[in-house]
């Protein structure tokens, strides 16, 4: 029997891709709600009992309601939201994150998906924190920039309407309360102290997005060059078969945001020499970045090869 997979909220940005992904695929079984009662609590609550799998796709607040609305201990639950990222109980989708983590992931019925911004800072920071490289006390710094469609229907609007402000031409420095809604998880994940200081960038491109760490090695533990955090990080994702480290430049050229564009891919760039080193995480921010680490997550839960619909 295939398995049963519904997206509440398949409207939206991320279940949009997520259906894409998946929408053809033969050895799962699509379950699609009538579209107007999508909004209907109790034809939901049908449709989410009735599945192996449910993608939430929808904000916080409703994604917190539809996790109420499950009635059985089969249906595993893959949330694409903020809400539960941090939450008890929850395990992080990032199955590279650590030793351990693609096992918990399959043992678990409720996972978070992580955040865009959060995969990029996670991806750099956490294997140098948990290599002894990394203090946890170090006052991190770091820096994001993404293709606007990472802001949802609202902003996919604003960039590409006719007559747009001419302020979208330029790249836009957002989040500068310091408070962005990733920042709980990226302390969580990674083991840090104190929160990091992260500035979001959104430009005019569609999608994709480089997330950058800058270090000062005399501040690291034993003062390491930047080869050595290239290697640090080289050992830590050995094998994974979507996350690499490019190799290590004397004289890099230039990193696109939107190099991997249309993958589950993320590749780490470091560049640097003994004083100081950058760490730039490059991927699909509608990717890795959440439908694509979304259809990860769901093929570890169900224990099928997990490069299904993403190569």
């Amino acid at each position: 029997m295939k398995p049963k997979i519904y997206i509440d909220g398949q409207s939206g940005t991320t279940g949009l891709q997520i259906y894409d992904r998946i929408g053809e695929r033969e050895d799962l079984e699509l379950l699609l709600i009538d579209p107007e009662k999508r909004h209907d609590v109790d034809e939901r609550k049908k449709y989410i009992n009735a599945a192996d799998i449910v993608f939430l796709c929808l904000p916080d607040a409703e994604a917190i309601n539809a996790v109420s609305l499950v009635e059985n201990d089969h249906v595993k639950i893959i949330d694409a939201s903020t809400a539960h990222r941090t939450a008890e109980g929850w395990t992080y989708g990032f199955p590279e994150l650590k030793k351990g983590q693609r096992e918990a992931i399959a043992a678990s019925h409720r996972i978070a998906n992580p955040g865009c911004h959060a995969t990029g800072f996670i991806s750099t920071v956490a294997p140098l924190v948990q290599a002894g490289i990394l203090p946890d006390d170090y006052p991190v710094s770091f820096f994001s920039l993404t293709g606007y469609s990472g802001g949802g229907k609202k902003m996919i609007a604003d960039y590409e309407a006719a007559g747009r402000d001419e302020a979208l031409s330029s790249p836009g420095i957002y989040g500068r309360t310091l408070k962005h809604k990733h920042i709980p998880e990226m302390v969580k994940y990674t083991g840090l102290k104190h929160t990091p200081v992260f500035l979001p960038v959104v430009d005019d491109y569609y999608k994709g997005m480089a997330g950058t760490l800058t270090l000062q090695n005399r501040l690291l533990n034993g003062a390491p060059t930047a080869t050595d955090i290239w290697q640090a990080l080289k050992n830590h994702y050995e094998g994974e078969m979507f996350v690499s480290v490019a190799d290590f430049e004397e004289k890099p050229g230039t990193v696109y945001a939107n190099e991997l564009a249309g993958s589950n891919c993320l590749k780490i760039y470091v560049s640097g020499d003994a004083e100081n080193t950058a760490v730039t995480a490059v991927f699909d921010n509608l990717g890795k970045g959440a439908s694509g680490a979304a259809v990860q997550n769901m093929n570890i839960a169900l224990g099928i090869d997990e490069t299904l619909g993403l190569i």
